[in-house]
């Protein structure tokens, strides 16, 4: 069914169509019947596919990346797909409009997509008068970052804000430095940044009567060294876990022109291009760090994709761009694969 609906989606720019398909799911859904038909289609639910990670029992390991509903606000619609649980933002303390558009591009041949998209969102308020009605049985994150305008010594400021706001609606907490679109955020992935950042946002959770996990997103384009520290500030102040991974600047390897590339310009580049990557960063990880639990994303276009990542030593796994290239079904995919190959 959604291949039919993409052939239509793919005559719109890649973010016009992103917005006329959560409008037309928004819409639908308050047609009486319509979850339920749609639940029905898509939604599978099966006991082998729960597990428990950092303290919260996830009704299965297939989740959506953040980015698709930054401001929460297609919650049921998605929870109504089968994921186990749904990341949203990236947040920010005030609205943004992110980057000109156009910002968000599809690379058919490659299975790829490259977005700028600059964290634009209606800022924390909006997300969290949008979670006061969540629904009931699915695992809510919250992937927080700074505000373009904030300069990066005032940076932890705003993921303190952030971090309190949505403390009361959402499950676990994603840190995200690792966007290529906001500039100069990649920097707070240098050990010495990021370690401040994080030890800051562990002091203020360890407040609360009861502390939510906190997770770290990091990029595809850290070095062995730079992974190296990572791990050494997970283990030293006992980050909850990490998110393997974000977008990458990287574009060897495309079957996109080279003229088309330089037309696109700067962003991260999503999708099948960043499997092989990924799943690198994922199995790195997991050599060095036996036990911290990993959420990895990044390329996931089949239930082979996702086992792969888990084989690799992820805990739980996540789609973005395969959800564009896919439709909905891939979710049902994905967990009968991960069954499969228990």
């Amino acid at each position: 069914m959604y291949q039919l609906a993409k052939s239509f989606l793919f005559t719109m720019p890649a973010e016009k169509a992103h917005h006329f398909t959560t409008g037309a799911l928004k819409m639908a859904f308050k047609i009486p019947g319509v979850k339920s038909i749609f639940k029905s289609i898509y939604d599978w639910k099966h006991k082998g596919l729960e597990q428990e990670l950092f303290g919260i029992k996830f009704p299965n390991p297939v989740g959506l990346a953040a980015g698709f509903d930054k401001n929460a606000e297609f919650i049921h619609e998605f929870a109504a797909m089968g994921f186990g649980f749904i990341e949203i933002g990236t947040v920010t303390p005030l609205a943004q409009p992110g980057n000109p558009q156009p910002r968000l591009f599809r690379l058919k041949e490659d299975k790829g997509l490259i977005n700028r998209m600059g964290f634009n969102n209606a800022g924390m308020e909006a997300a969290l008068q949008n979670l006061q009605s969540r629904p009931e049985g699915i695992i809510i994150g919250g992937n927080i970052g700074k505000n373009k305008v904030t300069p990066n010594e005032e940076a932890t400021a705003d993921y303190l804000k952030c971090f309190e706001t949505l403390y009361p609606v959402v499950d676990y907490f994603v840190v995200n430095v690792s966007s290529p679109n906001t500039p100069g955020l990649r920097e707070l992935q240098e050990k010495e940044p990021l370690q401040k950042l994080l030890v800051t946002l562990q002091e203020a959770n360890k407040k609360q009567a009861q502390p939510k996990p906190i997770l770290l997103k990091i990029a595809p384009d850290l070095t062995n060294s730079q992974l190296d520290d990572i791990i050494d500030i997970a283990t030293t102040i006992g980050l909850d876990g990490l998110i393997a991974t974000n977008t990458t600047i990287e574009r060897s390897g495309l079957k996109e022109s080279k003229e088309s590339l330089e037309q696109i310009g700067a962003g991260g580049l999503s999708g099948a291009p960043v499997l092989k990557r990924s799943t690198e960063v994922v199995k790195y990880l997991r050599s060095k760090n036996a036990k911290i639990p990993i959420i990895a994303v990044g390329g996931i276009l089949s239930g082979d994709d996702a086992v792969a990542k888990l084989k690799a030593g992820a805990n739980l796994v996540q789609v973005y761009s395969g959800l564009v290239y896919r439709g909905p079904a891939l979710i049902k995919e994905i967990k009968k694969a991960i069954l499969e190959n228990a």
